[in-house]
């Protein structure tokens, strides 16, 4: 038993050290300068994304669970405290592209702290369930923000009139022509939700029947070279593919493309991390909202999945490029229940507002997608790396 228990621990050592380098090698090409920046208030700068992970686990393994931990930094509550109401006031989210200090250094020192620390605990504890629970949950989240970073740093650097490169090898893999097949899904009764012993947030369990019509799912998502012709009919200047609110957004910021897309001599362009491109025809759009999405499926007379249609469909298409859009609010599944504390801030409060994504992305890293897994933004961002797929 004690020689599974060490094997067990082992693990989780070499996943912990693993996951947290991970973070800090995604941040290894920036310039120190590029680490600060906040341009817009849903994009954290990285100097905060890399303290804010690190105070995850001090908060909620090593204050509570290792006696003899002292904290690093008292004031790192008030810096690196995301939206945890339960744990006391925090920076403004608007601000954290204002501090200066914690400088860059410091804020590595925490890390190294922090990792130090964790892992003498895991080292010389048995390690109960509820630790294990809660280290789980941190490296996932840690997971969550590895993406984030890709997704704040593109937007940093995306900005910046420069368009400068992120890195030279941070090149998307090449597509082929994607074909336009439609798999179809008979009418029945299914089961979706999360069933097995790994992990997954709260908010993929409970697990329910639903009852879906047939349907048809397209194999692949839609390319670059499908938008186009969507921008080119006049799709940005025509109300009635959209939403009211989709409309109101279309004419307050005159959107006329996704994101990053600039057209320059007669050509559309795009930048990515390795910098400014000449639009890949056959790559899946990105950086689309939801009413993007849901305009281009009303332009070529189709909808959106449903978030139940979706998962049912999930083995037979190909996903894992884009966050896939669906038609369904964030709602909590039958029978959800919130932990008790800040843990039960996790997910449960969002649940307002909101459209559920499916999939992962080329930014989700290796091991942290699953067919079940329920991401979710406010219909108008584009900053994640977001597509489209399409039912009929």
């Amino acid at each position: 038993m004690q020689e599974k228990a060490a094997k067990v621990n082992q693990e989780i050592i070499k996943k912990f050290i693993s996951i947290r380098a991970h973070s800090e090698h995604i941040c290894k090409p920036l310039e120190i300068e590029d680490y600060v920046v906040q341009p817009v208030v849903d994009v954290s700068p990285p100097k905060w994304h890399l303290g804010h992970t690190t105070w995850f686990f001090e908060t909620f393994i090593l204050k509570p669970h290792d006696k003899n931990y002292k904290v690093f930094n008292e004031q790192y509550d008030f810096v690196f405290n995301s939206y945890y109401e339960s744990v006391g006031a925090r920076v403004v989210r608007t601000d954290r592209g204002n501090l200066s200090r914690p400088s860059v250094t410091d804020v590595y020192h925490y890390r190294t702290y922090v990792d130090q620390h964790m892992e003498t605990f895991l080292k010389s504890n048995p390690l109960c369930s509820e630790v294990i629970e809660l280290l789980e949950l941190g490296l996932n989240h840690e997971q969550q923000h590895q993406e984030l970073l890709f997704s704040d740093i593109k937007y940093i650097l995306g900005h910046n009139p420069l368009f400068p490169v992120y890195s030279p090898a941070a090149v998307l893999d090449e597509y082929t022509d994607l074909s336009s097949e439609f798999i179809e899904i008979a009418p029945g009764i299914y089961e979706i939700g999360y069933q097995g012993e790994g992990f997954c947030f709260d908010n993929e369990l409970g697990r329910h029947k639903v009852y879906l019509e047939r349907f048809e799912i397209a194999k692949y998502p839609v390319t670059n070279r499908q938008y186009l012709e969507f921008i080119a009919d006049g799709g940005y200047t025509d109300f009635k593919f959209w939403h009211s609110e989709g409309w109101e957004w279309v004419k307050e910021n005159a959107a006329q493309s996704p994101l990053y897309w600039h057209y320059i001599d007669q050509k559309w362009m795009n930048y990515t991390l390795a910098g400014l491109k000449d639009i890949n025809l056959n790559e899946p759009v990105c950086h689309i909202n939801f009413y993007e999405a849901a305009a281009f499926a009303s332009w070529k007379g189709m909808r959106l999945p449903t978030e139940e249609e979706w998962e049912v469909a999930s083995p037979e298409i190909k996903w894992g490029e884009r966050w896939e859009w669906t038609n369904s609010a964030y709602l909590p599944y039958p029978g959800f229940e919130k932990a008790a504390g800040a843990i039960g801030e996790y997910n449960g409060k969002f649940m307002v507002s909101q459209m559920v994504l499916r999939g992962a992305s080329v930014a989700t890293p290796k091991g942290h997608s699953r067919a079940t897994y329920r991401n979710f933004f406010h219909p108008r961002h584009q900053w994640q790396f977001m597509g489209i797929r399409l039912v009929k």
